[in-house]
């Protein structure tokens, strides 16, 4: 004898499990009219005949009869007014959020940087994920298995969210300075990049968190004196000259440490800069003064004699301002082209007539 079943619920007691196939008894016991079927919140629930998805119930209590569910009707065995119970398989599918699910970057992201070229990032996060259509789900993933947990998906999904963000970064041609400034654009773009993959599969990706985004550490400390010089701004060579001279103050106390503080003073401040300018301004201060020299006679430098009153005249002179003779030009050798003077008749180098 058959005794249809009276009540068909699901109390959720687990964190992870994402589909649950009620259990028929064994003892005969099958679905039937009198049969009734509770779906509470955060559930849904899909009826399959013979491999045939029937229907989905959403959260509320139903009476199992064709005025209502007029799909099952048409199934064998239904048409009779439930009269002969029938046999379906029954699944609850977990329509709630899972939470807490980790991504992150098993090997490093690969991207041109602007400024230090090519840079490997490693990022990780996390995020969340709902059954979105359950018709969908049960034909793309879970079939007709028994149960499924948020284990049997989450390696793929996480494949996934690091893939859609590996595009995302290197379209997106944001140095590593701005990456942790932009992780709510990041978190955005990704989750609109991915939400396309996300329902073919029946899920809907709710949230995405990017938690933190690093970079080698030689890039880092790159970073760290970018900063420094930041910090300083305008006032770096400032700070140069005042570190300069509290060292040379130091040096004229104690004459015979001249050396070493000359050593010293290349390793002062963020670069040679600082070292250059301290052995600069040390050696100016050690430096005897001095005594002023008279300023040379500029009437002295560049002069020659008028060839016919002797008197001094300029050297680019072209006549004698005392007697206003005509200044000759400058000859040359021909032969080996040494200067001679206008009156030479030999050249005074090599003998050759000069005509």
């Amino acid at each position: 004898m058959v005794f249809p079943l009276k009540l068909i619920e699901w109390s959720d007691d687990s964190k992870n499990l994402i589909v649950y196939k009620y259990p028929l008894p064994k003892n005969g016991k099958e679905v039937g009219q009198k049969s009734k079927i509770i779906v509470k919140e955060g559930q849904c629930a899909i009826f399959v005949h013979k491999g045939q998805l029937a229907d989905v119930f959403m959260p509320g209590t139903y009476d199992l009869n064709t005025n209502i569910f007029p799909l099952l009707s048409k199934l064998a065995g239904w048409k009779y007014g439930f009269q002969t119970p029938i046999e379906l398989q029954i699944y609850f599918v977990n329509t709630r959020q899972f939470t807490g699910n980790k991504w992150g970057t098993a090997n490093p992201i690969i991207m041109r940087d602007p400024e230090f070229g090519v840079v490997r990032v490693q990022g990780f996060g996390s995020y969340s994920f709902k059954v979105d259509d359950a018709a969908v789900f049960l034909r793309e993933l879970f079939g007709t298995l028994p149960s499924f947990t948020t284990q049997d998906i989450t390696d793929w999904l996480r494949s996934m969210v690091v893939s859609a963000l590996t595009d995302v970064i290197g379209e997106s041609k944001v140095s590593v300075l701005d990456l942790a400034g932009n992780t709510n654009e990041l978190n955005e773009i990704v989750t609109a990049n991915i939400q396309s993959k996300f329902n073919v599969i029946g899920l809907k990706l709710v949230t995405l968190l990017i938690e933190n985004m690093s970079v080698p550490e030689e890039v880092e400390k790159a970073i760290d004196e970018r900063s420094k010089l930041g910090v300083l701004g305008d006032k770096t060579d400032v700070m140069m000259k005042i570190a300069a001279a509290e060292a040379m103050k130091d040096a004229a106390k104690n004459p015979g440490a001249g050396g070493t503080f000359m050593g010293a003073g290349l390793g002062l401040g963020a670069g040679a800069g600082l070292g250059a300018a301290f052995m600069g301004a040390f050696n100016s201060a050690n430096q005897p003064q001095q005594q002023s020299q008279p300023a040379q006679n500029n009437d002295a430098v560049g002069k020659k004699k008028c060839p016919k009153c002797g008197a001094d005249i300029s050297a680019t002179a072209k006549f004698c301002p005392e007697c206003g003779e005509k200044i000759p030009a400058k000859k040359f050798c021909p032969e080996c082209g040494a200067e001679v003077s206008a009156t030479a008749k030999f050249c005074p180098e090599c003998g050759n007539k000069i005509s």
